[in-house]
């Protein structure tokens, strides 16, 4: 048996939405992270860069899903407004 995205449209979209959060988030701060290790590692020092940069990350993260997730919001407000006006 297939899977019939017609029929499943709008669970398959949430969760590609929430995949792409997740990993935006994930990815900035495993990427700040290892930011940090390479100055902490680079100047000598223990763990002052990789926690200083992963709360970078956790910030830097946390406003890239929430401008993704109001791109979301908007999008599907617009989609509602269209069908209202007869315009697909």
């Amino acid at each position: 048996m297939f899977f019939n995205y017609k029929k499943n449209r709008a669970w398959a979209e949430n969760l590609s939405i929430i995949m792409q959060i997740g990993l935006t988030m994930a990815g900035c701060i495993v990427f700040c992270f290892f930011v940090g290790l390479y100055i902490d590692k680079w100047l000598g020092l223990k763990g002052i860069f990789v926690t200083i940069f992963t709360i970078l990350g956790v910030i830097g993260g946390g406003v890239t899903v929430y401008r993704q997730i109001m791109e979301v919001i908007e999008d599907k407000g617009n989609d509602r407004e269209n069908r209202g006006n007869g315009v697909r």
